[in-house]
């Protein structure tokens, strides 16, 4: 096993990595740019690196300082967590290059997956159900216009190296299509230095339907079960919840069956989800692959008793898998809601400082975060701020007991989205499972 794990990551997720190190044994390294210095993450690792200025292109995504920290303090692998270097194929190379094990799959995989036109054109070759689309990158203009035309109105244009809602536009007619193929390429540019897009038909309240696996070294793939991850706005997850209320047994087998080809068809290793689209017929279509763990990971866990991010560990230190297919039973139903530092009305970044900071508890509950009273909550990273994880018998009870956490939750001094997450939980569509990608546009419109 590793002897001294470097997390390349901040927040929540760096202390959730850490606090998995510590169970398996494993002393910790904490990065830090100057302005978390104080971070709870760094506090509690065995040893802490500054790596730099607030600006994240500086310090957490600034391969050669991450790398220098690894090497001063003697890290035998480096944990990405998720955003920053996560899937970044040339880090995980580099690490590889210097004898540093990335905890994840390995650089090929991450470019190769990353690659979300590649993606689909492996997975259409194995005959799986794939979104319409174009057959691959578009090159131009007029090759959109022509795959758009052949596939019909609307469509979507999406970054080929993208995540997280960038570099997608949506196109409802033909003479807006140039515009949007401009914009989405320049917003790939920008957010991944690449601007390799490609077109789908965009279906009208499809579900986001997710699916977590796990794969070893020896060819041994599980699934963990689905989330639906269907509450976004403007791509980006604000809720999501396992099992999802749309999938059946039958769906379930025949989608997980699925995400399980997709992975052995490029021998994958470590964890990752495959995500699909499902439509009104439950028809489903392979999305993309991440390579690496996601932020809704906690609620897996809370479904299956797995500790994902100790599997990872063992997976990337070349062990088997420490459980099988048949080990794997999803007990009850699982909540999350993250809650981000936010304007709940405008959607706008509210920074500064926590006067106040109560987290919930009690049975079933689960805060991932690293907030505190008198912490500043600083501009330069991601909104999002504390995770509130629930877990009963059924939904109902996942619900109402989300409803009561989010009661007990205090945060003063910034505004928050708790209050909108309380709309959503009362809202009579989404307490009967009636929900889909357009859930929260027609929701804030009512």
């Amino acid at each position: 096993m590793f002897k001294k794990v470097l997390i390349a990551n901040r927040g929540e997720i760096a202390l959730r990595i850490i606090r998995a190190c510590k169970e398996l044994g494993i002393k910790t390294v904490a990065i830090y740019s100057e302005a978390d210095a104080t971070s709870l993450h760094v506090r509690a690792a065995d040893e802490k690196v500054c790596v730099g200025p607030p600006d994240a292109a500086l310090s957490y995504r600034n391969i050669p300082n991450v790398l220098s920290a690894a090497e001063i303090t003697g890290a035998d692998a480096i944990h990405p967590g998720y955003g920053f270097l996560a899937e970044n194929a040339h880090f995980a190379e580099v690490c590889e290059s210097i004898g540093v094990k990335f905890i994840g799959p390995t650089s090929e995989h991450i470019a190769l997956l990353g690659d979300k036109a590649k993606a689909r054109e492996i997975v259409s070759r194995r005959g799986l159900p794939v979104t319409p689309g174009s057959p691959g990158e578009l090159k131009s203009e007029q090759g959109a216009l022509e795959a758009a035309t052949k596939i019909g109105y609307p469509v979507i244009i999406k970054a080929s190296a993208g995540g997280g809602g960038r570099g997608m536009r949506v196109v409802n007619k033909a003479e807006d299509l140039a515009r949007a193929f401009q914009a989405a390429q320049a917003e790939a540019k920008t957010t991944f230095g690449n601007d390799a897009v490609y077109l789908e038909r965009y279906f009208l309240e499809p579900r986001h339907i997710e699916v977590q696996i796990a794969a070893d070294h020896r060819g041994h793939v599980v699934h963990l079960g689905e989330r639906d991850c269907s509450i976004q706005r403007r791509h980006q997850k604000l809720l999501e919840e396992t099992p999802s209320p749309a999938v059946d047994e039958k769906l379930r087998r025949e989608i997980c069956r699925v995400a399980i080809e997709v992975v052995k068809a490029v021998h994958y290793r470590n964890v990752g989800t495959v995500e699909f689209l499902l439509d009104k017929d439950h028809n489903f279509f392979f999305m993309e692959v991440n390579t690496r763990i996601q932020v809704e990971h906690a609620i897996t866990e809370m479904v299956t008793g797995i500790d994902l991010i100790k599997e990872q560990i063992r997976l990337a230190d070349g062990q088997s898998l420490s459980f099988k297919q048949q080990d794997i039973k999803l007990n009850g139903h699982s909540l999350e809601c993250r809650i981000n530092a936010e304007d709940p009305e405008k959607f706008t970044p509210c920074p500064g400082i926590i006067t106040k900071y109560r987290a919930p508890g009690g049975f079933g509950v689960r805060v991932d975060s690293t907030m505190e009273s008198n912490m500043t909550v600083v501009p330069f990273y991601d909104s999002m701020i504390a995770k509130v994880i629930t877990h009963g018998r059924d939904r109902q009870e996942s619900i109402a007991r989300m409803r009561r956490a989010l009661d007990e939750f205090v945060i003063e001094g910034i505004k928050t989205t708790i209050p909108l997450h309380k709309r959503i939980l009362n809202d009579p569509d989404f307490q009967k499972g009636h929900v889909s990608t357009t859930f929260l546009e027609r929701f804030l419109a009512s």
